[in-house]
């Protein structure tokens, strides 16, 4: 007998252009059947996992210059089912290449369900001992991926270069923090409150961190944590923040931007660092997605898998249950609500 589910999911009422509301968004509930036909390359997941990401933002948008430069930052009509990074378990297939229950981790949805059609970017996992929840995180494509190869691979650090990180109590900063000090390189963190300076400099080995929301002037504070210059600058805020690290960047200095959150919200925030400083100092600053780097993936997962285990490296997670959650999830990474990676748990393993 074909069984037929409620599912439900998270969606936008209408598209959001400024700061997110909770009231921007709803939940909706939708027959599923959860049947596929066989040798369709189709399959039926219950997620259990999802991730919750400051571009989704972008994508919310009724107008954003990444609709049309990413096949990840595609734009969400309002009621459309949006499509997230996650882990979830297989309920039923028409693809070789999955089994029911197997796991697997890759685009699923905001809801308790998604079909995935063949050719969907979804891959079988393997857990290897860590919890589903790190898959999602700090050993995931948008989160631990994207800190790895924003470090290694964009900033090309050297031992004993002075590494400034924003926004790095959280998902993507605290894991570059500790890849940067694990290096050999001196890192220094800015965050939004005391708790979380404590954090990064108790808990995450950080040489040293500021609250930047008690700073009046960033760029004379920037001078004090670097009276010998910044080398590297991972970006996750943009705005004033680079403005203040490209002049107090050191020659040759490289400038990663991973994110720019303080202007997600605000389209009058822009970055306007001093193009003398970057002519005269040769500073690189590249964009990047973490998209461009799949081929790091192996190493990624090596490398940091090795340092979970070893403790050299902490996952910091924050979860939050069930799919009418997912709101107020979203809405507090741009209150600074989260510690680390925000995710959902749709459901138990």
């Amino acid at each position: 007998m074909i069984m037929e589910v409620s599912n439900r999911y998270t969606t936008i009422k209408t598209h959001i252009d400024g700061a997110p509301k909770e009231s921007d968004f709803e939940l909706k509930t939708a027959p599923l059947v959860l049947s596929v036909e066989p040798g369709s390359g189709d399959i039926i997941v219950q997620n259990l996992y999802v991730s919750i990401d400051p571009y989704q933002l972008n994508r919310m948008k009724s107008h954003s210059s990444s609709h049309t430069l990413s096949d990840y930052s595609l734009p969400i009509t309002p009621c459309q089912v949006i499509e997230v990074y996650g882990v979830a378990k297989v309920v039923v297939s028409g693809n070789s290449e999955f089994d029911k229950d197997d796991l697997v981790v890759g685009m699923i949805e905001w809801g308790e369900y998604s079909l995935i059609k063949s050719g969907g970017m979804i891959r079988k996992l393997d857990p290897m001992g860590f919890p589903l929840s790190h898959h999602v995180g700090i050993l995931g494509l948008t989160t631990g991926l994207t800190a790895y190869a924003g470090f290694f691979e964009i900033c090309k650090p050297k031992k004993g270069e002075r590494v400034f990180v924003s926004a790095a109590s959280g998902a993507v900063g605290s894991l570059v923090g500790q890849y940067a000090k694990l290096f050999g390189c001196y890192v220094v963190g800015c965050a939004g409150t005391k708790e979380k300076v404590a954090l990064l400099k108790e808990k995450l080995g950080f040489d040293d961190a500021f609250n930047y929301k008690e700073e009046k002037d960033l760029k004379s504070t920037l001078k004090k944590y670097f009276p010998e210059g910044i080398d590297v600058y991972y970006d996750n805020v943009g705005a004033e923040m680079q403005e203040a690290a490209v002049a107090n960047m050191n020659i040759f200095g490289r400038v990663a931007v991973c994110g720019v959150i303080s202007e997600y919200t605000n389209d009058g925030k822009r970055a306007a660092p001093n193009m003398l400083d970057i002519v005269y100092k040769r500073i690189t600053i590249q964009g990047f997605l973490a998209a461009d780097h799949m081929n790091l993936c192996s190493d990624f997962i090596s490398i940091t898998s090795d340092h979970i285990r070893t403790g050299k490296i902490l996952a910091l997670e924050d979860i939050s249950d069930g799919v009418e959650s997912i709101p107020s999830a979203f809405v507090g990474l741009f209150c600074g609500h989260n510690v680390g990676k925000k995710i959902v748990r749709i459901a138990q393993e």
